[in-house]
C-alpha cells in the first residue's frame, strides 16, 4: 500500500532474460501486486519470472501465446490491475532502466487528486544522466513530442516517448483500450486517449538510466518518427471527433475544421498563382488578395483552435 492506495505494477517483457531479474529485485515494498506480461518471449524470460515469483508472491506471470506488442502487454497489465482492485497501476520496462525509487513521484499527483495519469520526463532532470542520450534519439524525441502536443492537446507535456508512467483505476476503466495502439508508439497514443476522455496528465521529473554494455532501446530515432507520424495524424482527427463532437459538442471542432480547410487551400492556390507568374500569365491583384486572405484565415483559425485546445486540456 502507498498512502492507503493499492498499487499495481505492469511490466511488459519481451526477450528480457538479461535484465528482468534485476528489474524484479528492485521493486519497492509498497507495491502490492506485479503483473509481468511475457509477450511470447523466445528466451528464458518466462523462466526467470517464474523463479522470482517463488520468492515474491506479489509477482504474477501473465503470458501472451502470440506476440502482441508492448502496448498490448501494458494494457493487459492495466486490466489485470483494475480487476484486482488496484487504485493505481504503474508501468516500468523490463530492462532495468527506470528508477524504481522514483515511483512515489508518479503516484503522488494521482493520490492527491491532481492527475489521472502521470508520466516521467527525463528532460526535467538534465544533470542526471540525460547527457548520455545520443542526439540521434534526442532530436527525433523532440520532434515527436511536438507532433504529440498537437495530436493529444497536452501542450505542456514533453518527452512523450517515456514509458515510466502511472494511471488511476478510473482512467483504466474509462478508456476503450480495444482501439488503442498496441506496438511501439503506444505512449503517444495513450496520451491522445487520455485527452479524448478529459483526463488530467502531468509530467514528473525522472532520472534517466543508461546501462553500460546493454542495449538502450529497440527504437531507431528517425525511422521511428516516420513510423508513428501517420498514427499521430490519425489520432489527432480521432480526438477532435471523439472529444469535441461526439462526447461533448464544442465550437473548437469548427475552428480546427476551417483552419485545416482554408490554410491548405490558400497554400495550393498560392502555388498555382506562382506557377502562372513564372509561366508569364498575368496574376490579378484580387486573386492575390483572395489567396492571402485564405492563408491568413486558416492560420487564425488554427491559432485560435490551438489556444482554446490548450486551455481545455489543462
Amino acid at each position: 500500500m502507498y498512502r492507503n492506495q493499492k498499487i499495481g505494477l505492469s511490466i511488459p517483457a519481451y526477450n528480457e532474460e538479461r535484465l528482468i531479474g534485476p528489474t524484479l529485485d528492485s521493486i519497492p515494498d509498497f507495491v502490492d501486486v506485479v503483473y509481468v506480461v511475457n509477450d511470447c518471449s523466445q528466451d528464458d524470460t518466462a523462466k526467470i519470472i517464474g523463479e522470482r515469483a517463488v520468492n515474491d508472491p506479489r509477482i504474477v506471470l501473465v503470458s501472451h501465446e502470440q506476440n502482441q506488442g508492448v502496448g498490448q502487454a501494458i494494457i493487459t497489465g492495466y486490466l489485470r490491475a483494475s480487476e484486482s482492485g488496484c487504485d493505481i497501476c504503474v508501468v516500468t520496462g523490463g530492462d532495468h532502466q527506470m528508477p524504481m525509487e522514483q515511483i512515489p513521484q508518479l503516484l503522488d499527483p494521482i493520490v492527491d487528486g491532481a492527475a489521472d495519469y502521470s508520466k516521467g520526463n527525463r528532460f526535467l532532470m538534465p544533470d542526471d544522466g540525460l547527457e548520455d542520450m545520443p542526439m540521434t534519439r534526442m532530436l527525433p524525441n523532440a520532434m515527436i513530442s511536438f507532433m504529440t502536443k498537437m495530436a493529444s492537446g497536452y501542450y505542456k507535456i514533453f518527452d512523450v516517448v517515456d514509458g515510466f508512467t502511472a494511471i488511476s483505476k478510473r482512467a483504466i476503466d474509462l478508456v476503450d483500450w480495444d482501439i488503442a495502439w498496441k506496438g511501439y508508439g503506444y505512449p503517444m497514443d495513450f496520451l491522445v486517449r487520455m485527452n479524448a476522455y478529459g483526463l488530467r496528465v502531468v509530467d514528473v521529473p525522472r532520472r534517466a538510466i543508461y546501462l553500460e554494455g546493454e542495449r538502450q532501446s529497440q527504437i531507431k530515432g528517425f525511422p521511428y518518427l516516420v513510423k508513428v507520424s501517420g498514427m499521430l495524424v490519425r489520432d489527432f482527427f480521432w480526438r477532435l471527433f471523439t472529444r469535441y463532437l461526439i462526447r461533448d459538442f464544442h465550437p473548437l471542432f469548427f475552428f480546427y475544421f476551417f483552419g485545416l480547410l482554408f490554410l491548405p487551400m490558400g497554400v495550393i492556390y498560392g502555388g498555382f498563382l506562382i506557377y502562372q507568374q513564372i509561366a508569364g500569365i498575368g496574376v490579378s491583384g484580387p486573386r492575390s488578395v483572395v489567396c492571402a486572405l485564405m492563408i491568413m484565415m486558416g492560420l487564425q483559425f488554427l491559432l485560435f483552435a490551438m489556444l482554446y485546445d490548450m486551455e481545455e486540456s489543462k
